[in-house]
């Protein structure tokens, strides 16, 4: 492993995918780091390629062209360190929630947590050495719901002990209460074993303040990368006069005759007769999403390439 890939989780530089049956390209020009020991939002709209980066960085697909590393090696050297949950949640049908933990036992005997895995699947310890009966331990996996289905796959991903764990929209299927205590596991996973994890979503309300790394993808690529914090200290939300913003980065402008809104990137001082707020991160990556045209903005940890630095600096 280079010096560079030193706590890297994932980096792909110039990462494209296409398919045959598909005009353009899925992924095109895809070029970013992930530092190790986060817990990263992958967030875009439906179709927005979030699926096939995660199932690339799995090595369930190769790429059409560039190169994708995963916990410095390729992602099939590196498959028994990472664990991957897809949104079908693929799990064998016929075998009992019990025996499906056991075979994931069976497949991971280096690394296996039972208590970790028993935990998800069955819920924490009652202070009389009870369960609190999330699951029983005797369904069949056909027999389940979507959302109990999730939690024998989450199982299973905990359970393995991972490095890195990619979740593809993991939540979609859980109620409220399952999924304040999934991200509560997340957190406390992070925390304790300092593992990676990427959470996709298209949700971003769901992932905010639970995370401390940012992926926006829009078009294929990565349109914005870095500290969530960071990402929003980069950006004023103005409102007041209209006029010509000339020496600022203009994200998003909306001109209401004589009454201008817009997200910006200060490029000098602002006049003071207009308002400024700090934008939420919905508000910032709903306005990068709006307008395909804006500037992508890396934060230092998160460059890949040079073509990457150049927008850092936009």
């Amino acid at each position: 492993m280079s010096r560079d890939e030193e706590g890297i989780a994932l980096a792909a530089v110039g990462l494209g995918k296409r398919y045959r049956r598909r005009r353009g390209p899925v992924l095109r020009n895809c070029s970013f780091r992930l530092p190790a020991g986060r817990i990263c939002a992958l967030v875009g709209p439906n179709g927005a390629g979030k699926s096939t980066l995660l199932s690339l960085a799995a090595g369930l697909i190769r790429p059409t062209e560039g190169t994708l590393t995963v916990l410095g090696t390729t992602p099939a050297e590196a498959r028994t360190r990472f664990a991957y949950v897809a949104q079908s949640k693929p799990l064998p049908p016929q075998l009992t929630v019990a025996a499906t933990l056991r075979l994931g036992a069976e497949l991971n005997r280096a690394r296996w947590d039972r208590a970790a895995a028993e935990r998800i699947a069955y819920g924490p310890l009652a202070p009389g050495g009870d369960r609190d009966g999330a699951l029983d331990p005797t369904s069949k996996i056909r027999s389940l719901s979507g959302g109990q289905r999730t939690r024998v796959a989450l199982a299973l991903a905990f359970g393995k002990r991972p490095e890195l764990m990619l979740l593809d929209e993991p939540m979609a299927d859980l109620d409220p209460l399952a999924r304040r205590e999934l991200l509560g596991a997340l957190l406390g996973e992070a925390a304790e074993h300092g593992t990676t994890i990427v959470i996709s979503s298209h949700v971003i309300a769901e992932l905010e303040g639970a995370c401390d790394h940012l992926l926006l993808m829009g078009g294929g690529r990565i349109r914005l990368g870095g500290d969530p914090e960071q990402l929003l200290a980069a950006h004023t939300l103005l409102t007041g006069p209209a006029r010509d913003l000339t020496g600022h980065t203009v994200v998003e402008s909306r001109d209401a005759g004589r009454q201008l809104t817009a997200l910006i990137r200060p490029g000098g001082p602002l006049p003071d007769d207009w308002q400024t707020a700090a934008p939420s991160l919905e508000e910032l990556l709903l306005a990068h999403l709006r307008n395909p045209d804006a500037p992508d903005l890396f934060t230092e940890e998160t460059v890949e390439t040079d073509e990457n630095e150049e927008n850092a600096r936009a």
